[in-house]
């Protein structure tokens, strides 16, 4: 185990859990090989029925750093997420889903870029990877001046990418809600920060695309994003539905130039 230095600030990197043996031992690997070294792993398990926590274990034997704490009963990855955020110690708040992984410099390159702007929340760009941690070929490009109302309209910070500066900011929790969590936590970090969200360029993060987590139901989309508008932020129905027509028209015709698909 490296010995991190005392005056780098620490980063809490929460992580939820639920049956991912075959890929969190890649995501805890992308964190210890991180080159800034003060950073603590709370890794939330959800209530896994197979070898994730024993895989887990394996790697907190050998990392003080990595704390491990599985809940009495399944409650969503938002519970997860939130359960971690309010046993965390960091100046800095990061989120790394067991199926991602991040690049070796990801957390000192965001921390180099939130000491230089004086930035509250900073995101990165991302490429996605297959279920064998192939590169695939497709590349999100962070905006670099991610305001409120840009946010507003679709979720454009890749949670995986995404780092806050709780002293500045405070801890931000999830909400209730079934899905898009994590577009109203990042939603909330950029309203308390006052300014917009500073995005890297660079690639420093890894989605991965798999049979768990694809989706291809656009009903779905509706449905979850009208619920965002119309129960998260308290829109009437008029204003929700409005709000909708606008988050379709970004998703379809705007996201997309954010996108580069590979050869």
């Amino acid at each position: 185990m490296k010995e991190p230095i005392k005056s780098q600030p620490l980063v809490s990197i929460i992580t939820p859990l639920y049956n991912a043996e075959k890929f969190i031992g890649e995501a805890m690997q992308s964190v210890v090989h991180q080159t800034h070294t003060n950073w603590e792993m709370l890794i939330v398990d959800d209530c896994s029925t197979d070898k994730s926590a024993e895989v887990v274990h394996a790697f907190a034997k050998a990392y003080d750093n990595i704390h491990y704490t599985k809940l009495l009963k399944n409650q969503g990855a938002a519970h997860c997420r939130n359960h971690a955020t309010k046993d965390a110690k960091g100046k800095y708040i990061a989120f790394l889903d067991a199926d991602d992984r991040w690049l070796p410099n990801k957390l000192e390159r965001q921390l180099n870029v939130m000491s230089d702007t004086n930035c509250a929340v900073c995101h990165t760009s991302y490429e996605h990877i297959n279920e064998d941690g192939e590169v695939t070929g497709k590349k999100i490009n962070a905006i670099q001046k991610l305001t409120y109302k840009k946010q507003h309209l679709n979720n454009y910070l890749g949670n995986l990418t995404g780092m806050y500066n709780a002293e500045m900011v405070g801890k931000i929790y999830a909400p209730k809600i079934r899905k898009r969590q994590d577009w109203a936590l990042w939603l909330e970090a950029i309203k308390k920060s006052g300014e917009s969200a500073v995005g890297i360029p660079e690639v420093l993060a890894q989605y991965r695309v798999h049979q768990g987590n694809m989706s291809g139901d656009k009903l779905k989309l509706v449905k979850y994003n009208y619920h965002f508008y119309r129960t998260y932020l308290g829109y009437n129905t008029i204003k929700a539905s409005y709000w909708l027509v606008r988050f379709l028209w970004e998703y379809f015709f705007v996201r997309p130039k954010y996108i580069e698909i590979g050869k």
